[in-house]
């Protein structure tokens, strides 16, 4: 969001206020801080071990609190997080229009990924404005009986926040990507999802083992902060001299990484988007995706969480020079957008806003 947030603020005629709920203060205060961002709220509601009801309930109450003191006049959100369903849920019970950035993508399993693809659709039921990065997600929202007027096909703004970074060409300053540097080849690895907990990221991670084996290739695996990810991750990973395992990166040594990798391994929908914009393979560790042009138009490959077939399609790419062009040469589309999201989004809200009464309650 930090693009649109920008946006908003460079226009003089919006009041911005920024919500963050505080499920991992650190990481989000150095990706604002890159962006010359701040919170002006942090609900701070992170604990240990946190449960999607505690989220859920957490969320729910805090924004609420907010809007009741605030009475914005919109509120926007993004993509599929339980922090982006409840905010959603709070605006909708005090009747303030929600613009949904990142609207209309379905999976159409409500158990891939989840809990995102619930969060997406409630967001999505309740909203008042859809921004979708796609002519698919507009399809998708117009099926599911959202009125065409209403739907505007924008871009996705990971894209722009990704072009901002690409410009201004910054070396990574995290020690842990020093081997790197030196231009030799590596895999960049990241896998959160829940649905993959236990035995599927125990499967990623053999294919990896088994891809080190026989390929001279280092492995960066920037690793998420829940002890259920990372408990994983070291036990099967650790001790290999090949694999740098390392905590979650800032977000302009994340891109770096992306930019530099030969291959990238992921579950993450972002970085489906992120790859396909930089025409770079990445090997999609999910069963399903809400995001099919990444696979017809962009530079993803769909393998699950079989051990096989993830070691198979990544041995493919790092031995075979045509299937790695075939894969550069399906993204000459930029399926996700030039870059310009954020001002198509600001645009629409002004005019929207500007044709409806303020936001006051009695």
């Amino acid at each position: 969001m930090a693009p649109v947030i920008q946006e908003l603020k460079s226009r003089g005629c919006f009041s911005v206020r920024v919500i963050a709920t505080g499920q991992h203060t650190d990481m989000l205060t150095q990706a604002l801080a890159f962006f010359d961002l701040r919170t002006d709220i942090d609900l701070r509601i992170m604990k240990e071990r946190q449960s999607l009801d505690y989220i859920t309930s957490a969320v729910l109450q805090g924004v609420g609190q907010v809007f009741d003191e605030d009475e914005p006049d919109a509120v926007l959100v993004h993509g599929d997080t339980t922090t982006t369903m409840a905010s959603a849920l709070a605006a909708f019970y005090r009747q303030i229009p929600v613009g949904h950035v990142e609207a209309g993508l379905r999976s159409f399993n409500m158990n891939q990924p989840f809990p995102e693809e619930m969060n997406r659709v409630v967001t999505d039921k309740i909203a008042t404005w859809w921004f979708a990065p796609t002519q698919l997600a507009k399809d998708n929202l117009v099926a599911n009986g959202v009125a065409d007027d209403n739907i505007f096909i924008t871009g996705n703004t990971v894209v722009d926040a990704l072009y901002q970074t690409l410009k201004r060409n910054i070396s990574p300053t995290d020690a842990a990507m020093a081997p790197l540097m030196s231009g030799r080849q590596f895999i960049l690895l990241t896998a959160h999802r829940r649905e993959s907990w236990g035995k599927q990221l125990e499967n990623i991670c053999r294919a990896v083992l088994r891809i080190v084996e026989i390929h001279d290739v280092h492995v960066l695996v920037p690793m998420h902060r829940n002890p259920a990810v990372r408990e994983t991750i070291s036990r099967l990973l650790g001790g290999n001299d090949r694999i740098i395992l390392c905590d979650p990166l800032g977000y302009s040594d994340f891109v770096w990484a992306l930019g530099h990798s030969t291959v990238i391994l992921s579950d993450s929908g972002g970085v489906q988007e992120e790859a396909s914009a930089l025409a770079k393979p990445v090997i999609i560790l999910r069963d399903v995706t809400e995001r099919p042009e990444a696979i017809e138009n962009g530079s993803g490959i769909l393998a699950g969480t079989d051990e096989n077939r993830i070691f198979e399609e990544t041995d493919n790419l790092l031995s075979r020079k045509e299937a790695y062009a075939a894969i550069q040469k399906k993204c000459a589309s930029a399926p996700f957008g030039d870059g310009k999201a954020s001002i198509r989004i600001a645009n629409i809200l002004g005019d929207e806003l500007s044709a409806r009464p303020k936001n006051r309650r009695d």
